[in-house]
This record gives structure tokens, sequence and C-alpha cells, in this order.
């Protein structure tokens, strides 16, 4: 019998019950396929792996990660509060030492759902990774963090959440935004004025293969992991990055998913995209299984595999070279930030558009300069649907001063026009809502 050197649970949930529509790329049978391909291959019966049914998030694990507007029911249902729950069971799994890694093959998934939520985007309600991580912090302290997303499409929910905190180390390695949705995920996003260099994004171009993905993960992505010396790592692993997959332009196999996994090795993957379902995920899923478990994954691959076909273009390669030489200074040597200031708080203002709901917000987001903390995170935030709301997030290293300015800003929020107003509160871990 095999044994894994490194022990895995894998929790699996296909959410039956949702789906955008009987035929969208993102259903059920995303998983199912995949749980045929582990019975078949007989991955439960290595000694080390096993599976493990998720829990169910509550309304609280949702507020610590996001605003939802007007509520968390609003934005949510069953299969979000499950799919959120798998992943917080993943991360319980880990972190009382039960497996050294988990595995949460989950959908809904959630990389494109923001710090506020008033419907689903790139379709995406909930970012379930930082659920996830909000509830290991909550819970074993302010951990240093690196999230790894190799998703096709960048992770600008993730990227949002975490934009503000020094203590999370976000690196994006996608299709270039010019070519694919949602457009964003540039080297110049490089993380707000408290948290410069923590962001870096990896935009490849279309049709780049193991060798060019291979490559940055080994010049970018490995030495800044090895200077930020996080306390876990967490792989937010979309699959449309397969040469197969029918929505994006990339060349990526599963031995190449495999590899990845074993140079990263992360405690936590997490399911994101990938829409070949007969294609890619069963494979993709397997080889990165057996990699994260310390399995041998050699004869993983897929039936139509013809390499020389998808082989990247030696412009590929080389702007990949040029891309590996600069970006880590990214890192290193991040620039001055140019955040625009007004007062004693650090502004944006931004339109964003839920592609999947046809909704637009408009944003105002303020962080206050706080010589203590990463400071108090203020938005203020509307629809044509939803009026006027607020948001009001104290960060886990959050002061006391930030917390005392949270709570009075809440307290009168109907008196400054507000029609929603929500609090997280870190000090006390109250979690209270305007009525």
């Amino acid at each position: 019998m095999l044994t894994a050197q490194s022990s895995l649970g894998i929790i699996f949930f296909p959410a039956f019950d949702w789906a955008i529509s009987p035929t969208h790329p993102e259903r059920e049978e995303r998983l199912l396929y995949t749980q045929d391909q582990f019975r078949e291959e007989g991955i439960f019966d290595i000694e080390g792996i096993r599976e493990y049914r998720p829990l169910v998030a509550e309304e609280k694990d949702i507020m610590r990660a996001h605003f939802c507007f007007p509520s968390v029911k609003s934005v949510c249902t069953d299969s979000h509060f499950i799919s959120a729950g798998g992943v917080i069971r993943a991360a319980q799994l880990v972190m009382q030492k039960e497996r050294q890694r988990a595995f949460a093959v989950v959908r809904p998934p959630g990389h494109h759902a923001m710090r506020t939520v008033h419907g689903s985007r790139g379709f995406c309600n909930i970012n379930i990774e930082a659920v996830m991580i909000e509830w290991i912090r909550e819970n074993y302290g302010n951990l240093r963090v690196a999230i790894i997303d190799t998703d096709c499409h960048h992770g600008d929910g993730t990227q949002d959440i975490y934009w503000h905190d020094p203590d999370v180390l976000f690196i994006s390695l996608h299709q270039d935004g010019r070519t694919i949705y949602p457009g964003t995920g540039f080297p110049s996003e490089s993380g707000g004025p408290k948290a410069l260099g923590r962001t870096i994004n990896v935009p490849m171009p279309p049709r780049t293969s193991d060798e060019g993905y291979l490559m940055t993960v080994e010049r970018i992505v490995m030495p800044i992991l090895d200077h930020f010396k996080p306390d876990l790592i967490i792989n937010s692993a979309g699959q449309d990055n397969h040469f197969s997959d029918p929505i994006t332009n990339m060349n990526f196999t599963a031995q190449g998913y495999a590899k990845l996994t074993q140079m990263l090795k992360p405690d936590i993957a997490v399911l994101e995209g990938g829409y070949a379902i007969k294609g890619a995920l069963p494979y993709v899923n397997l080889g990165i299984s057996l990699a994260l478990a310390g399995v041998d994954f050699s004869a993983v691959q897929e039936p139509d595999l013809d390499r020389e076909k998808i082989r990247e273009q030696k412009s590929t390669i080389d702007y990949l070279e040029a891309l590996c030489d600069q970006l880590p200074e990214v890192y290193f040597n991040p620039r001055p930030s140019e955040a625009v200031r007004e007062g004693g708080y650090f502004t944006r203002r931004r339109s964003i558009y839920y592609d999947t709901d046809d909704i637009t917000e408009t944003q105002v987001e303020r962080l206050k300069d706080c010589p203590h903390c990463p400071g108090l995170l203020i938005i203020e935030s509307e629809t044509a649907k939803t009026p006027k709301s607020l948001g009001l997030h104290v960060p886990v290293q959050g002061c006391d001063m930030c917390s005392q300015e949270a709570e009075e800003r809440f307290a009168k929020s109907r008196q400054a026009g507000f029609a929603h107003a929500q609090l997280s509160d870190r000090v006390t871990k109250r979690y209270e809502y305007a009525k």
C-alpha cells in the first residue's frame, strides 16, 4: 500500500443546488468528474489521505472578511455558507494538526469577491480564502500568511481585501489583464500605502505553458516567499490555466500544476476556477492532491495532451524572463506610495462592476493613517438598488484608538445618513449590524 509523505485531508462540496444557470461553466459537474477520478485511481486507498465533510460557516465568519449589503443572507445562499465552511474545515485540519495539508475542492468559488459585496462578480459572492484566513487569525492570532493565486484570472477580490495588510503577502500569477477578465493585475498594483510590496502581480502572455509558469514560480515567487517567511502558505488553486479550458487562453498541464504544487508546498489549497470539466479537472485535481501528499504524480496525464502543440513561443519565454528580472523589485524595493491623502486618511474613489449580477457600485474608501496599526478602514458604498451604506473594519492588528473611532462612527451612522452600517470590532470580538 502506498503511504503519503505528508498527511492530506480532502474536503469535497459539489453544491448540487447552486448554479448560475443549468449550462453555465460554473456548475456541479466541475467536481463530480473529479470525485469519480479519485475513486477510480484509488486516492483514498493511499495511507494518510482521507476525505472530510465540510462545515457550515456562520454569518460572523463571513463578516470578518466582508461587508455584505444590505445583509449577509441577501448575497449568500446555503451553498455559499457550506463552501466557506469547507475551507474552514480545511483550516481546522491543518491548525489542529490532524492533517499536515488540506485541499478544499469546493464551490462556489470566491477570489473575485472584494471587501464590500453587493452581489456576484466573476461567479464569486464571498471570498472563501479570505473567510478562512480571517477564521485562522481570529482563533490563532495574527499569523503571517502568503496567498499564491494560480487561477488564470487575476484574484482582484483577494487583492482588494488584503491591499492594506502588511502581514498578508498576495501573489497572483494570471493571464495578462489586457486579454481577459477582470482587466486588472499589473505590476504597478503593489499594495496600499501601509503595505507596499505585499501585493505582487505576474501577468503572463496568452498561451504560456509549463516552462513559463514554472520559471516564474522559481524566479519570482520562491525568493519572495523565502524572504517573507510566512507561517502559512495558501494556494488559490484555480485550474483554468489548462490548455483545454473553454474560457481562457493558456496552455498549462496537469503535470505543470503538480510540479507547481510541489514547489510551493502550500499548507492549504483551495479550488477556484477551472471549466474543462472532463478534460482537465479530474487530472489536475489528482496531480495537485498527489503532490500535496508527497506521492509520485509522474503517471498523471491528460488523454489528449500534445506537448509540442502547446509549447510556448520563444517570444513568450523572452517576455517572461524580463518579468522575472524586474518583478522581485516590487517586493524587495517597493516604490513610494502614490495614494491620495486627505487629512489623516488615505482615500480611494472607485466604481466596481458586478458582471454576473449587472450591478455598479460607487465606493469611497478611507484608510486612517494610524501610527500604531495598519489603520481603521472606512468604506462608503452605494448602488442603484442599495442606498448609501457604511462599512467600518478594524484590522486584526488594530489598536484601541482605531476601535474607538469605529464604534463612534458606527453609533452616528444613522445621523450621517447611512441606510446600512456594519462594524467589525476586532478588540471586543463583537459583530453588530444597524437595523
